[in-house]
């Protein structure tokens, strides 16, 4: 953009403005004018300093964005009513994500003190509180970084992963500067960094941070002129050391069956190049695989997958929809003998850049039942000891995190963490390409306000704070390791007066339960109506 042109933005306005008002005021006295104009030159010549060195700063994305201005933003916070709302009731009355937890994760990725005064703010009496059951036999929190090992019998590359790691989120929703900086602090930190469907670029290869590269019904950058999937560009893509683990993505929790959106204002010129698409243009991946059809052909695919990578771990991650659909995938591994070595639950309460508000609120499974449904699912199949389980979906605390693994996760995923700690402020914009912090835009004049080096260590500081928090809540709990939570370690209130633990809320499948015949009302039905040949349900039984 032209430099006058990008002085007259309204961004920009402000110290542009400024800038006038001081040059104008010394021509005046210049000319001999009234001292009045050594009022003006002294205001405008502080405010146009204060601007230039908003514009340079490398701590506040907000004042690179709008110099000046910005400083508003920071004075009304600092005088609002300290009172905040209690995370549960913004939970209800469907606010994006709380306050306090968004405030909490700020404080961590600056490794700022991030304790609180006067006890708990949520109704412990209102319904839908829950709690970890702690220990009299409590111990020290272990210090060394929680980690699990991912891939089966058929995978020679297995990963060594953290047991928190960096969701989906993809290059052309995400800034190029914001890529590298979240790769950057997962290389400092030792976890994983998921592309999203939109591919591996670039951006994802200069810090050489862990990769797990996500492929969904795009094919992006594994696709061949016509969007059919390609091999052979798959298996060069996936040979780089840097990627440790592939991903096929059957859907996701804010849009499942929707298929990704990037809209056309934020297609540039580079995001064209390397998903292979059109520049400008609306990218609309189709909401179905064309390289597979049943259930079967899918497992083949993920066995081709891990074949084509060279051994590393293979799976695939859905918001869970149809009972059926997932079953049928089940029998499709008993059927074939082929399992994936991972599977990625994704809640409906996970986040998008781009979505239909129905699809949003109401569409697709919750991570608790979804997350449920899946373990006791392998369970059920006598499979859940080859199959590892990582849940996302409005994860973002240490509690967030051991709640998921009383429910049977292996692992967890933060995107909305993790862009917190980017230094996004939920302005709510990311599919308009006018995002504040730089973070969710491809305008290069707003993502230069995301400084690379400054927001990497604060994506290192949260992963890092957050894994603390939780290795205090297993040590508080009498545990080593958060996978010996189980269901009946949280508790949740049903009612004013009435508690039930997690192990009630969600019962457990004997294993193998599936294969001997089950009459739980969770499976039974949708047990019979799976095919592994057809993703459809068995038609003699619906008709």
């Amino acid at each position: 953009m032209h430099p006058i042109m990008l002085a007259l933005t309204p961004r920009y306005i402000t110290l542009t403005l400024a800038v006038l008002l001081t040059l104008v005021c010394a021509a005046v006295l210049l000319a001999g004018g009234h001292g009045v104009a050594w009022v003006g030159l002294v205001v405008g010549g502080g405010l146009s300093a204060l601007g230039f060195r908003d514009l340079f700063n490398t701590r506040h994305a907000i004042l690179r964005s709008y110099p000046i201005s910005a400083h508003l933003r920071f004075l009304m916070e600092s005088i609002r009513p300290e009172m905040r709302q209690y995370f549960f009731e913004d939970e209800k009355t469907g606010a994006p994500f709380s306050r306090d937890k968004r405030a909490l994760i700020y404080q961590r990725s600056k490794m700022q003190l991030d304790k609180r005064p006067f006890g708990t703010q949520y109704d412990v009496y209102g319904d839908g509180f829950e709690w970890l059951h702690h220990s009299i036999a409590a111990r020290a929190p272990d210090r060394t970084p929680f980690r699990l090992t991912i891939g089966g019998a058929d995978c020679t590359q297995p990963y060594d992963a953290s047991v928190f790691n960096i969701s989906a989120m993809s290059f052309g929703s995400m800034s190029a500067n914001a890529i590298v900086a979240l790769n950057t602090g997962a290389k400092r930190g030792n976890f994983a960094h998921d592309t999203g469907e939109g591919g591996y670029s670039q951006h994802h290869a200069i810090a050489g941070g862990d990769i797990i590269w996500e492929i969904g019904s795009g094919y992006f950058g594994a696709r061949n002129a016509d969007g059919s999937f390609s091999a052979e560009r798959f298996a060069a893509t996936a040979s780089a050391s840097q990627i440790k683990m592939v991903e096929l993505k059957l859907s996701q929790g804010a849009k499942p069956g929707h298929g990704g959106v990037l809209p056309g204002a934020k297609v540039s010129a580079e995001i064209a190049a390397t998903r292979g698409v059109p520049m400008g243009q609306d990218c609309i991946s189709p909401s179905w695989h064309t390289a597979f059809s049943t259930p079967v052909e899918m497992m083949h695919f993920i066995a081709q997958m891990r074949r084509l990578s060279g051994g590393k771990p293979a799976g695939f991650k859905l918001c869970v929809g149809h009972p059926w659909e997932f079953l049928a995938i089940c029998k499709a591994m008993l059927a074939t003998g082929i399992t994936p070595d991972f599977i990625v639950v994704d809640g409906k309460e996970g986040g998008t850049g781009a979505a239909p508000l129905e699809f949003m609120d109401h569409l697709g499974m919750p991570l608790r039942e979804g997350l449920s449904f899946v373990h006791n699912a392998l369970i059920g199949i006598g499979l859940r000891d080859k199959v590892k389980i990582g849940a996302s979906g409005k994860i973002a605390t240490g509690f967030d995190i051991a709640r998921a693994f009383a429910l049977g996760a292996d692992w967890c995923n933060s995107a909305r963490g993790f862009m917190f700690s980017l230094g996004c402020i939920q302005s709510l914009s990311c599919h308009t390409d006018r995002c504040p912090t730089g973070v969710a835009t491809q305008d290069p004049t707003r993502a230069r306000a995301l400084v690379v080096p400054d927001k990497a260590t604060r994506v290192f500081q949260y992963h890092e704070a957050t894994l603390e928090a939780l290795a205090e809540l297993v040590a508080a709990a009498g545990l080593e390791h958060p996978s010996q939570l189980r269901a009946d370690h949280i508790e949740r209130r049903v009612s004013q007066h009435q508690t039930r633990s997690f192990a009630d809320l969600y019962p457990r499948l004997a294993t193998g339960a599936l294969l001997r015949g089950t009459e739980d009302p969770r499976f039974a039905r949708a047990w019979e109506l799976a095919d592994a040949q057809s993703f459809a349900p068995r038609r003699e039984l619906v008709d």
